[in-house]
C-alpha cells in the first residue's frame, strides 16, 4: 500500500514519463494506469487489493440438489462421486452435477474424507456477512497462583470481531450456555456456530447431537463441527489464539484469573477497535461488524412440524420406535419431538429436528424387533 501510494504521488508530479516510472517500480504500464485511476476515484482506499470473487455464481449447485446428494450419500456411505452421479440420474433427477462436483460437495459437507494428497493448498472462505457464522473455542490453559486461566473465545467469522474473551472456571455446558446467552442478548443470534469436537459442545459418538447442538437448533442456529484432530477447520479462531498468545499472554504473568481478565478486557478493546487487520483492508474488526437483527427469545419456541410429517417423541434412552424398529438418535433429545418423512430412496427416511433436517436413516440396515 505504501509503495502504491508513493507511485501515484510521483506519477501525479509528472516529472517522469509514466512508462519509465512503472519500470522503476517493477510494474506494467497497465497496472500503473489502474492504480492511478483507482486513486483518483477512491483515494487511498482505491489502492487496496480487490476481491476477485464473482458477484454471482450461476453454476452453483442448487440447495435442493445438494439435499438429494446428501440423502443418497448418507444412505450409501461407501459410494463415491461417480456412483452417486449415476444413481441420481437413474432416479430421474434432472441437471445432476458431474461426478467431480458431487465429490467436492461430499467433502465440503463432511460426508467423505478429503484426498490423502491434496491437489492444491487449502483455501479458506469467509462468511459472506457479519453473524453468518461465529466460531468458538477454548484457548490453551495458563497457570496462575490462584488456579488455571481458561479463556473462552468467540469470534465473528466475517469481520473477525472478538465477541467474547472470558475466563471460565468450568468447561461445562451450563457455563458455556450462560455465556452464550449473554452474547445472544447483546449481539443477536448468528446463523451458524462453529466449534471443534471437544466437550462440552462436541461428542465422541458420530452423527449424534449434544446438549449444545439441541439448544442451538431450537434457536434456529446451525451447529457446525470441524473434522476431528483438524484444528485448521477453525482457522480463524486458531489464528486469533496465536495473536492473543503473542500480544498478551506470553508477555505477562498473572496473580489470578481475575487479574488476567482485566488484562484480557483491555486487549479485547484494542483488538476490536484499534488493531488494524490485514484481511479487512487494515481496518479494525469493529468497523466491519454489525449487530444481528435476530433477537434472542427468552423462551424457547415450540417445536412444530408440518402436518405431513410423522412425529415421534424421543425416549429417555435417546431412541424412537418406527415401523417395528428401534432407532437410536441422541440422549440429548430425550422427551423432545422429532419429525420423520420419506425420501426418494425406498427405505430411507429423513429425520428432522426443530426447523432443520438433521440426517437420513436407512431402515433396511436396522433389524425389526
Amino acid at each position: 500500500m505504501q509503495l502504491r501510494h508513493e507511485f501515484v504521488t510521483l506519477a501525479a508530479q509528472g516529472d517522469i514519463p509514466l512508462i519509465e516510472l512503472c519500470a522503476r517500480f517493477g510494474i506494467s504500464p497497465k497496472t500503473g494506469r489502474k492504480w492511478r485511476r483507482r486513486f483518483a476515484e477512491s483515494g487511498q482506499a482505491g489502492l487496496a487489493n480487490r476481491s476477485r470473487r464473482p458477484l454471482t455464481s450461476p453454476a452453483q449447485t442448487p440447495a435442493a440438489m445438494v439435499d438429494q446428494i446428501r440423502i443418497v450419500a448418507v444412505a450409501h456411505p461407501t459410494w463415491g462421486g461417480r456412483m452417486l452421479h449415476h444413481r441420481l440420474t437413474n432416479m430421474g433427477l434432472v441437471a445432476v452435477p458431474a461426478a467431480s462436483t458431487i465429490t467436492t460437495i461430499l467433502q465440503r459437507e463432511g460426508l467423505r474424507p478429503p484426498p490423502l494428497v491434496p491437489v492444491r493448498p487449502v483455501i479458506r472462505f469467509d462468511a459472506d456477512a457479519p453473524n453468518d457464522r461465529w466460531q468458538m473455542d477454548f484457548k490453551g490453559w495458563k497457570p496462575t497462583p490462584a488456579g488455571p486461566l481458561i479463556p473462552f473465545t468467540v469470534i465473528d467469522d466475517h469481520s473477525r470481531f472478538l465477541l467474547q474473551l472470558e475466563h471460565t472456571g468450568l468447561c461445562t455446558f451450563a457455563v458455556i450456555q450462560a455465556l452464550l446467552t449473554e452474547l445472544f442478548r447483546r449481539y443477536g443470534l448468528p446463523w451458524q456456530l462453529q466449534s471443534d469436537n471437544g466437550p462440552p459442545w462436541g461428542s465422541s459418538r458420530p452423527h449424534t447431537l449434544t446438549q449444545m447442538d439441541v439448544w442451538l437448533r431450537r434457536l434456529d442456529i446451525r451447529p457446525v463441527h470441524g473434522r476431528p484432530r483438524h484444528p485448521q477447520s477453525q482457522g480463524k479462531i486458531e489464528r486469533f489464539h496465536r495473536t492473543l498468545e503473542a500480544d498478551l499472554l506470553q508477555h505477562q504473568t498473572f496473580a489470578s484469573p481475575a487479574s488476567a481478565q482485566v488484562a484480557m478486557d483491555a486487549f479485547r478493546q484494542i483488538y476490536n477497535h484499534e488493531r488494524p487487520h490485514s484481511h479487512l483492508g487494515f481496518r479494525p474488526p469493529a468497523d466491519c461488524y454489525r449487530l444481528s437483527p435476530r433477537v434472542f427469545p427468552e423462551v424457547l419456541p415450540a417445536i412444530v412440524y408440518d402436518d405431513d410429517v410423522e412425529v415421534r417423541h424421543v425416549s429417555d434412552k435417546g431412541t424412537i420406535r418406527y415401523q417395528g424398529r428401534t432407532i437410536f438418535l441422541s440422549e440429548a433429545l430425550q422427551g423432545l419431538p422429532v419429525g420423520l418423512s420419506p425420501t426418494l430412496v425406498d427405505g430411507v427416511i429423513r429425520i428432522q429436528f426443530a426447523a432443520r433436517t438433521w440426517k437420513a436413516i436407512d431402515l433396511r440396515t436396522l433389524p425389526v424387533s
